[in-house]
């Protein structure tokens, strides 16, 4: 375990190509952005994953590692880049190139958290902005990218399942007239992150629990899919959002009564997930 960056969850025994990753579900709120912080700790969390790690964590009893944040979102966002350095929050970074997630204040120190409430009261250092990604971004990725080296070494391909929560309204707000909103979005950045029989299988285990699925739209994948999703090199990724509203109250961020029948569900899915080692089967057959 790295302290302030990340917990590594392994199984007894590895049996899994899958990686499992829980970027956005840190709590371990720094004093330090407490006292910088013009928000109280509850608007703090509302940008946070809240129980994204327990939710998904009996894939480890399925052979397969979690690898999940400490630090929270609002410090540092590990589904960005760490050149992701926002100019209206750092004071010395260098201008933006155009991108819409760092005018918006969700670059990889995020400005504003849902809502597009300001974190801060005022800027940051450059400096210190360094310090975080140093200490809290880099151990981590570097950590992910050796967790997918392992499996595709052991298993002949690696297969990141990059998990997440989205708040009822954005996936309220983008179905169609008429028809229900889906409560899980496959993102996949239409192709590009992920080979179609690996997004195909996950998409099957989540409809075969009954989950309503979409794929990216309004969630295609972020930082971590775009870097890491190598179908050609067996290296695939798939960023998976679940509506929050199906297991916790999003206002006071605590769970609903049905929680535990919800996460029996949701495991159900992911040990589906978990068993496609499909190159080193096919290899066995040969």
């Amino acid at each position: 375990m790295h302290q302030t960056s990340y917990q590594l969850f392994e199984p007894a025994q590895l049996s899994s190509c899958v990686v499992f990753a829980s970027p956005h579900s840190g709590r371990a709120y720094p004093i330090a952005l407490k006292r910088q912080s013009a928000l109280g700790e509850l608007a703090l969390r509302s940008s946070e994953d809240a129980f994204v790690d327990h939710l998904v964590g009996d894939v480890v009893t399925l052979g397969a590692p979690l690898l999940s944040a400490v630090s929270p979102r609002a410090f540092v966002d590990l589904n960005r880049a760490a050149e992701e350095l926002d100019p209206a929050l750092i004071a010395g970074a260098p201008p933006a190139r155009q991108n819409p997630r760092i005018s918006s204040g969700l670059g990889v120190i995020p400005r504003v958290v849902s809502n597009g409430r300001a974190i801060y009261t005022g800027k940051i250092s450059l400096a210190e902005a360094r310090q975080r990604i140093d200490t809290v971004w880099r151990p981590y990725h570097t950590k992910l990218q050796t967790l997918l080296n392992r499996a595709k070494m052991t298993f002949g391909q690696a297969v990141l399942i990059d998990c997440h929560s989205m708040p009822h309204e954005a996936v309220q707000n983008s179905c169609f007239s008429g028809s229900r909103p889906p409560e899980i979005v496959l993102g996949d950045r239409f192709g590009a992150s992920a080979g179609p029989s690996i997004v195909a299988t996950v998409e099957a285990a989540f409809k075969d629990q009954g989950f309503r699925v979409a794929r990216n739209a309004p969630f295609a994948g972020a930082y971590t899919a775009q870097h890491y999703g190598r179908p050609s090199r067996q290296q695939h990724v798939i960023q998976v959002e679940v509506d929050r509203a199906l297991y916790m109250d999003e206002a006071t961020l605590k769970p609903l009564p049905g929680y535990s029948e919800f996460r029996g569900r949701l495991t159900q899915a992911l040990r589906v997930i978990a068993d496609m080692n499909q190159p080193r089967q096919a290899l066995a057959a040969e």
